[in-house]
């Protein structure tokens, strides 16, 4: 089972994310994935995007600064893909959850996390990220019946994730 969430505001879901995540380690379980925090950026430009993997606590910086003029789309694709493999191998040591930051533009084209959640599903890991609003649609048609609208609050989340690693336990 695949539960999401979609928060309105700039760098909410982030928050909800890393919440959701740190109330799950209260409770013991061992997590892979990765949130997102969006520290500011010198010269007031956009904010970095850095990437918090779960089981390590390091951090990846999957934001490239391009210039204060650019247009073009700051992610580090070959940073995120490094996140990825961290991920996958976090899983395959045992973790209970995957928490991840979004799914997005990158998932909705096929790359990005989904290798990382085929992983986890088949493995009856219980999965939960955002989506973005505009990956909405995709996200459906990748996850189908799978997915599971769940409200944007880091306590809802985690009672969630519980109950589904609870039930795959048994």
């Amino acid at each position: 089972m695949i539960g999401y969430i979609v928060a309105q505001g700039r760098g909410a879901s982030d928050r909800i994310m890393a919440d959701a995540a740190a109330l799950l380690s209260a409770h013991g379980l061992r997590l892979a994935g990765a949130v997102q925090h969006n520290p500011e950026n010198a010269a007031g430009r956009r904010c970095h995007m850095d990437l918090q993997l779960l089981a390590s606590g390091q951090r990846l910086r999957i934001s490239q600064d391009l210039g204060p003029h650019a247009v073009a789309c700051r992610l580090n694709a070959s940073a995120l893909a490094q996140a990825v493999g961290l991920v996958e191998y976090d899983l395959a040591q045992g973790a209970e959850a995957l928490v991840l930051n979004k799914f997005a533009k990158q998932e909705a084209e096929g790359r990005g996390w989904r290798s990382v959640i085929a992983v986890a599903v088949s493995a009856d890991i219980p999965v939960v990220m955002a989506v973005s609003a505009d990956s909405l649609a995709a996200f459906h048609a990748y996850a189908g019946d799978m997915a599971q609208g769940l409200p944007a609050d880091p306590k809802a989340i985690c009672d969630w994730v519980l109950a589904q690693h609870a039930q795959a336990a048994s």
